[in-house]
């Protein structure tokens, strides 16, 4: 991230609210492993993690022997992820970074993955060019996204409209709808697939849920302390909240189902 970078002081704010990501690795380790299944990934391959957050995936990849980087806006998030990978005795290569400007050489890795990462660069445009820019010819980019239309899609939507987003930064849920991906990817890669799975984090209630999410997803800290001294406003975006929480709670396992968009492909 340099001086003239139009989005810094909105990756500043991203890096800030997203430090208290942490509690909810517990949810994203299964389908860290989802993701590096869906890849191929396997011994020996030179593996790049875009947005590794705690480092789920790179850990995963890792003990699979891959040979594994990660990179993350957060330094909060890549000191998590150095302890999870001492403590598995794995030898990753975390730095604190930024999606658009991967500080990697040309086609240095046999796959770069991202999951739930690279969709909130601001420019769509920009980060697919570096993930591709340091993949090989060849080589597999796959990522794990959110469907606009679902739970996670639609809360970020709800967000937007109480907190809209700067000019010129893309909305992260884009990146789970497969036609814009498609479109995104159009001559840079081959061999496209899609597949859809379900995230099942726990739950004791709609209320409960809503209380973990404030206090661990980027976008609603930010919303939530916008309206920290209006208690009516506040009041009522919970309530909202807690509505669509509602449509996807199971209570009779105590889970949220949250489905999710993996994508694979082969840059040309």
């Amino acid at each position: 991230m340099t001086a003239q970078d139009p989005f810094a002081a909105f990756k500043a704010v991203q890096k800030e609210a997203w430090s208290l990501f942490t509690p909810m690795e517990v949810s994203t380790t299964p389908t860290a492993a989802k993701l590096v299944n869906f890849a191929g990934v396997g011994a020996g391959l030179r593996v790049l993690d875009v947005g590794c957050g705690t480092g789920v995936v790179a850990v995963t990849a890792a003990r699979r022997g891959a040979k594994v980087r990660g990179l993350d806006l957060s330094p909060v998030l890549v000191a998590r992820a150095r302890e999870h990978a001492e403590l598995a005795n794995l030898d990753i290569d975390f730095r604190e970074g930024d999606a658009e400007s991967l500080p990697y050489g040309d086609s240095e890795f046999d796959v770069v993955l991202s999951q739930f990462g690279h969709m909130f660069a601001p420019r769509p445009d920009v980060t697919i060019a570096e993930m591709l820019r340091v993949l090989k010819p060849g080589g597999a980019i796959a990522f794990s996204t959110w469907p606009p239309h679902l739970y996670v899609g639609r809360m970020f939507a709800l967000i937007g409209r109480h907190l809209p987003p700067p000019e010129g930064v893309a909305s992260p849920v884009s990146w789970g709808d497969p036609k814009i991906v498609t479109e995104r990817l159009a001559g840079k890669v081959k061999d496209l697939s899609f597949e859809m799975d379900m995230m099942t984090p726990s739950a004791l209630s709609p209320q409960h849920f809503r209380r973990t999410m404030e206090a661990t997803i980027g976008p609603m800290i930010k919303l939530v302390a916008q309206h920290k001294d209006e208690p009516e406003k506040l009041k009522s975006l919970r309530a909202e909240f807690e509505a669509l929480i509602s449509e996807y709670f199971d209570g009779s396992s105590n889970v949220m189902r949250q489905q999710f968009l993996m994508t694979k492909a082969k840059k040309m």
